[in-house]
């Protein structure tokens, strides 16, 4: 009796035994299904912040690209109406110039009339004198005019 009582005690145990690793592979399994779930689920999250990550560099670069793009056209445009501004100055300069010589010319052209006309009122009066003082009234009225 003490001996089946021992091999039933024996047998118990042994039952227990696979219960209880049946119950710790059941609990491993599990525990493993939990790791790899809660991994997943990271691993999701850790890809969605690369994929951004990898978005958000692309459009840096566009938009760095875009920057430097805009900065030569920029340039590009300072630099024709810095052109144009001189070409301005330029085209105001020739219209002194030529406002000043039509002056010169106008002056030139009352102080050649009068001296012609200088020279045939001496060539019909006799006197030298009146010449020359008609030459120097035509070169004062010239001045006056051109002023």
């Amino acid at each position: 009796m003490l001996t089946s009582m021992v091999k039933e005690h024996h047998k118990e145990q042994a039952k227990r035994k696979q219960e209880q690793e049946v119950r710790r592979k059941e609990a491993i399994e599990a525990s493993n299904e939990l790791t790899q779930s809660l991994v997943d689920t990271l691993n999701v999250g850790v890809a969605q912040a690369y994929l951004n990550q990898k978005r958000l560099d692309a459009e840096a670069k566009q938009l760095h690209l875009g920057a430097t793009n805009f900065a030569k056209q920029t340039h590009q445009w300072l630099q024709l109406i810095d052109q144009f501004s001189t070409a301005l100055k330029d085209l105001g300069d020739v219209e002194n110039w030529a406002r000043s010589i039509e002056g010169d010319m106008h002056a030139i052209n009352q102080t050649l009339e009068l001296a012609y006309k200088a020279s045939r009122a001496t060539q019909t009066s006799s006197g030298a004198g009146t010449a020359l003082e008609a030459s120097a009234s035509a070169s004062k009225n010239a001045n006056a005019s051109g002023t």
